[in-house]
């Protein structure tokens, strides 16, 4: 990301890919605009009752065969052999591995679907949200069986993402999220007065199919060709199908913990699990637009770097994505705890009060203190899979996952453990922000998501460290100091500014919040701005000028 790394790519690349990387989060930006507007109508309407919890745990099953057979599993695979043909030049290789890979991961996505829509009323008495009364069952099946439509709809879409991706193309499937939001708010919008909560379900499947219909122009463009058959005997299948088994395990032990985290929220009253779902999307937000967003765009060039054998190529390309994460998550994951409490106050109408705010901050102050890990594992995890290497970032998560389900169990009847001091005293210290009380089971849930993924992010970058006989960490160690300090003196002067607020008694309510946070926020991003010049970090400057430079892109 910068002319100080000492990388053999040229600039023009590295501005290529952080304008790449812009254009994603801005995409990504508007999603969640559109993402915040659902928000707010399915807060008033359902807060976070037994509707919403009806709603959250339909949605684990249909998510999870995305997420396997046509979501990161795949294209994690499908990404470094496709760019591998286009590096190449062998077009015709690589559209029949595409298409034979299209027609076999619908059939599978079909085949799971239907397997599913048959089982759903055991999965979800069972499995899924054993602690559901029966209507509460009985309304999670029918929007589960819903749901199943959009699976196989994504089981195609996400093949096509990975196509445009590898000819560096993002700006489609950057826009593929955000008309996949428009569907679902055109079910909380116009479908939810009529059909209730079903009605998010059907925007959903509105979505699904936006998702995929917006990317069919760019495969126009690259003149994708699609055959009607299955391939079973070309061997580049089969290469993508053997690198997918181990990712497809791997985040099948990170979904497995989200259900078992479901399964114990389920047992913990009305509104536990609406409320982890509630503080994981909200953190989720800074996630998706950095961690996400740059894990995007770099895979394709760690891939190539990896294919031309370039070592140092890729020690760069990784630690100048690592280094834009650490910058903009840290102080992120810092103003997002300290003004995290107001915010979700925002959403305070309806069946959404505040004892339902105060539940949701507990989680999402403790899924944020996971912010950093979960945005470098974005990086960390496809550098391995840019290697071709699927299997020990496997075993990294399996170790990550091992970690979650024993302090999910531990730390779900958090009140029992010493812990709780620590836990009650740093939530005590912070009276500003309006918390009271014990912290919640459920906090104990989303904190040990937080722990699992720092184990698996500290493994493999040990591990990566001394497979590419470094990675740089001088300037990754400098970058994490500074950007530390100016967090912190940046969380002091919004503090500050809140007691001054509340010492000149101005009271609450919408507006009068909104100015709050706004004042506040925007205070806070020029103390750490401020702070950050002081501290010389080359980065933001650098980072910058790449935004305002308007030379051609070239390289």
């Amino acid at each position: 990301m910068t002319s100080n790394i000492e990388t053999k790519a040229p600039q023009g690349h590295t501005i290529r890919i952080v304008r790449s990387t812009l254009t994603v989060m801005i995409a990504f930006a508007l999603a969640k605009v559109i993402s915040l507007a659902q928000t707010l109508i399915i807060a008033g309407a359902f807060g976070v009752g037994r509707d919403y919890d009806a709603f959250v745990a339909a949605n684990h099953i249909p998510e999870l065969i995305v997420i396997l057979i046509s979501g990161g599993a795949l294209t994690h695979a499908f990404i470094p052999v496709f760019s591998g043909f286009l590096a190449k030049g062998d077009l015709e290789s690589a559209w029949n591995l595409s298409s034979n890979l299209i027609n076999v991961i619908f059939c599978l996505a079909l085949l799971s679907s239907i397997c599913v829509f048959l089982l759903a009323p055991w999965l979800v008495s069972n499995f899924v949200a054993p602690g559901f009364d029966a209507g509460t069952a009985r309304i999670t099946v029918e929007m589960m069986r819903i749901l199943l439509l959009s699976s196989v709809i994504f089981a195609v879409s996400g093949i096509f993402s990975g196509i445009l991706n590898s000819h560096q193309h993002f700006l489609l499937p950057a826009l593929a999220p955000i008309v996949f939001d428009i569907g679902i708010l055109f079910g909380v919008v116009f479908l939810l007065p009529r059909f209730g909560v079903h009605g998010i379900a059907i925007g959903a499947v509105i979505g699904a199919a936006l998702h995929l219909a917006v990317q069919i122009p760019g495969l126009a463009r690259y003149k994708m060709r699609w055959r009607l058959e299955l391939g079973l005997r070309n061997p580049q299948l089969w290469r993508v199908i053997r690198l997918m088994l181990p990712r497809v395990a791997g985040l099948g032990v990170f979904s497995l913990n989200f259900l078992v985290m479901n399964n114990i929220a389920s047992r913990l009253g009305v509104g536990s699990v609406s409320a982890l779902n509630w503080g994981w999307r909200l953190m989720q937000i800074p996630q998706t637009l950095l961690g996400t967003a740059m894990g995007i765009v770099i895979f394709p060039t760690l891939a190539a770097l990896s294919e031309m054998d370039d070592l140092a190529g890729k020690r760069g390309a990784m630690n100048g994505a690592l280094r834009f994460i650490l910058i903009s998550s840290i102080p992120s994951a810092i103003g997002l705890i300290v003004l995290g409490r107001p915010l979700i106050s925002l959403l305070e109408r309806g069946a959404f009060d505040a004892s339902a705010s105060a539940l949701v901050y507990s989680a999402l102050t403790m899924f944020t203190l996971g912010l950093v890990a979960h945005s470098v594992l974005e990086v960390i995890a496809r550098s391995f899979y840019a290697d071709k290497d699927t299997l020990t970032p496997l075993f990294a998560a399996l170790g990550g996952a091992l970690i979650n389900f024993v302090f999910a169990i531990l730390l779900s009847d958090v009140r029992s453990l010493d812990a709780n001091v620590l836990l009650n005293s740093i939530a005590r210290a912070q009276p500003y922000l309006g918390y009271s009380g014990d912290i919640g089971n459920v906090s104990g849930l989303a904190l040990a998501n937080s722990l699992g993924v720092m184990f698996e992010v500290l493994v493999l970058l040990y591990i990566l460290r001394r497979r590419w006989r470094g990675i740089q960490e001088s300037l990754l160690a400098a970058t994490l100091l500074k950007t530390l300090v100016a967090s912190l003196v940046m969380a002091a002067a919004i503090v500050a500014v809140d007691m001054l607020w509340s010492t000149a008694g101005l009271g609450g309510g919408f507006r009068l919040t909104s100015a709050r946070i706004a004042l506040e926020g925007l205070v806070g991003l020029a103390v750490f701005l401020l702070v950050a010049a002081l501290l010389r970090m080359r980065e933001l400057a650098e980072f910058w000028g790449i935004i305002v430079r308007r030379s051609a892109i070239t390289g």
